[in-house]
Formats: structure tokens, sequence, C-alpha cells
């Protein structure tokens, strides 16, 4: 009987780590979508949402008939009640992606992003995707090395978002209101997931630690 229960704990953190890492195909698809006018990478996050909010629904069953059946305690049961906010922050991820799709496909056949600016939404978007492959390593294999990393892209992240916004901000911004208020957005679309990132890592150093890490208070 343990040992079943032992094992239904580990599928769980597999689902979680599969769920981290559609979120982030949905965000290299989403900014592959936005920068190349890519109308079928951005279509195709429809796809790796449909999968993600699939594996959502099968964690939350997994965790409610872990808590029914098995009554855990201690760390076992801190490990349940971490599944349900990790999938949970793993879910938003890629419906984020999803939401910088959506900008690029409003657009379509036009670039929602000024082309002096792509350089930078590449920069975003690979870290997007680094940011979930880091989430699924710690996940898969409950080495929590790697949370100072997310940690510190989270913070790489919320600066560009920034810098973002003062380029819009500046005097010589030449393309107006409505495509200033795309990249704003947009940048907040790439911060948030970065945010969400971070919550996991967090959740996962106390999942492992029982010790919480503090939050970082945005500048």
């Amino acid at each position: 009987m343990r040992t079943d229960f032992r094992q239904q704990l580990e599928s769980l953190q597999d689902d979680l780590g599969a769920m981290c890492a559609l979120a982030g195909d949905a965000v290299g698809n989403a900014t592959r979508g936005l920068l190349d006018v890519d109308e079928d990478a951005a279509r195709e996050v429809a796809r790796d949402i449909g999968r993600l909010r699939f594996l959502h629904s099968t964690v939350e069953k997994r965790t409610l008939a872990i808590l029914a059946k098995q009554a855990p305690v201690a760390g076992d049961l801190r490990r349940v009640v971490t599944a349900i906010h990790v999938a949970a922050d793993a879910d938003r991820m890629g419906g984020l992606a999803s939401h910088v799709a959506k900008v690029g496909l409003r657009r379509h056949p036009r670039s929602a992003v000024p082309h002096e600016l792509h350089g930078r939404f590449i920069e975003m978007g690979s870290t997007a995707v680094g940011l979930a492959e880091c989430c699924r390593d710690i996940l898969t294999t409950g080495d929590c090395a790697q949370a100072a990393r997310v940690r510190s892209d989270d913070r790489v992240m919320e600066t560009m978002h920034r810098e973002l916004f003062g380029q819009v901000m500046s005097p010589g911004w030449e393309h107006g209101a409505v495509v200033a208020s795309d990249v704003v957005l947009l940048g907040r679309f790439y911060g948030r997931f970065a945010d969400h990132a971070d919550e996991i890592a967090r959740r996962m150093v106390f999942q492992t630690s029982g010790e919480a890490l503090a939050r970082e208070q945005a500048i």
C-alpha cells in the first residue's frame, strides 16, 4: 500500500513537470507567432493549452483522490498541497502564453511588434522558455538548486518589461498609442509568466525544506 502511495506521488510530480514543459512549448510557439507573423505557430498554442488543461484536470483529480484515500500528513501532505498550487501556476503560465499568441493573431498579417523591438522580445521569449524548462527540471528531479536561476531570470524579465515601458514613453516613439499599448501589454504577459515560474520554484523549495523563501518586491 505504501509503495503504491509513493508511486502516486511520483506520478503526480511527473505530471507537474509535463505541465511546465507544455507551458514552455506554448510560450515558444507564441513568441514565434508574434515575431515571425506566423499564424500556424500562434494557433499551435491552442493545442498546447488544450493538453496543459487536460493535465491540470488530471492533477486536480489525483490530488483530491490522494487526500481522500491516503490522508497524508507532514511532508507528504505538504507535497500534495504544493502540487495543487504548482498546477495552478503552470496552468496560468500557459494562459499567459495564449494571451501573447492572441495579440499576434489580432494584428495579423501585420506585426504587433516594431522591428527595432524584435531583439528584446526574442530575449523575453527565450527567457520564458528557459524558466519553464528550469521548473520542469526542479519538479521532475526534486533538485531545487536551479531555484536561484529562476529567481534571477524573473528579475531580469521584470527589468526588460520596465525598459519596454520606458521606450514606448520616450519622445522618440513613432508607432502610436495602439502599438505602444500592445508592446506594454505583451511585456506584462512575459513578466507574469516569469512571476508564476518564480512561484513554482518557491513552492518547490518549501516542499523540499519546509522553509519558505520570501517573495521579492518589484522595484
